[in-house]
């Protein structure tokens, strides 16, 4: 285990943790479950440990309680994640129910290290599907470049759940040169919804030669099965239905040697481009 966080500082391998759990209506409660867990997954090993879709607040159904418990990055849901970064050395992804100014709130990742923000996305694809309208209390993030971060060589990028079904979204994190595609999620349980889980995780990491992680909500919401699966396809850790994190070794070195060998992105003769923005 490193004891420095330098991002300048290359090392062969980085930690990286899938952090399971279920949020709940209590910020302060959730907070707890997540300084447990980054205790959990530091002791293990990781230095970026990844956490499910709204981890600061999370209520079934949605309600108009969401624009009450929302905050700016930068409020306290992270100041207290910075916090638990500077106390165990390492990065902490997770959801954030952000403010907004539209009526609606947005769904947020954050990326938090001992220096605040990192990195931010806003869920570009909201979950009008399969029976559920997360438009009618969600804001869609505006599409632009993709925020990244570089820890020890490594860059990382960020999706949220319902993103993961639409391939040029991965794709563009990929052309931003991510090594590791980090995806919070509370993937709604279901019908073959395990099954689509899974399987997307391991398309967007093939089909992009490189490294996936999921963080999901367990059940009953969720599917749980929060895995890390690498540039080939194989899942090299996983959790499955419990409160608990599993912890893989990531290193750019492997994305590399799978690049030479399967130089699909080099050779591909289509370019995303994006889209007007549809109308909600």
């Amino acid at each position: 285990m490193t004891t420095s966080m330098s991002a300048d500082a290359v090392d062969a391998a980085v930690g990286v943790a899938v952090a399971q759990f279920a949020p709940t209506a209590d910020t302060a409660a959730n907070l707890v479950v997540i300084a447990d867990l980054v205790a959990r997954a530091r002791a293990r090993g990781a230095e970026v440990v990844l956490f499910p879709e709204y981890a600061s607040y999370f209520v079934d159904p949605f309600d108009d309680t969401l624009a009450a418990h929302a905050e700016p990055v930068g409020g306290p849901f992270t100041e207290a994640l910075r916090a638990l970064a500077a106390a165990h050395d390492l990065l902490i992804v997770a959801g954030l129910l952000e403010s907004a100014s539209e009526g609606r709130v947005r769904n947020a990742v954050i990326a938090v290290d001992a220096s605040g923000v990192r990195a931010t996305s806003r869920k570009l694809h909201l979950y009008d599907a399969f029976g559920q309208r997360e438009s009618d209390w969600i804001a869609p993030g505006e599409i632009g470049d993709p925020e990244t971060f570089v820890h020890r060589g490594i860059r990382f990028a960020l999706m949220t759940c319902y993103d993961l079904r639409f391939p040029e979204v991965a794709r563009t994190l990929a052309d931003a040169g991510a090594d590791v595609v980090l995806t919070a999620a509370e993937w709604v349980r279901g019908p073959l919804k395990e099954h689509h889980w899974r399987t997307l995780l391991h398309a967007r990491a093939i089909e992009n030669t490189l490294y996936v992680a999921g963080a999901d909500h367990p059940p009953p919401l969720g599917v749980g099965s929060s895995i890390v699966v690498d540039p080939q396809g194989v899942e090299i850790a996983g959790v499955g239905t419990a409160t608990d994190v599993a912890v893989a070794f990531v290193d750019r070195s492997s994305v590399e040697r799978v690049r030479r060998v399967n130089p699909a992105l080099s050779l591909r003769r289509f370019r995303v481009v994006a889209t007007e923005q549809l109308p909600d």
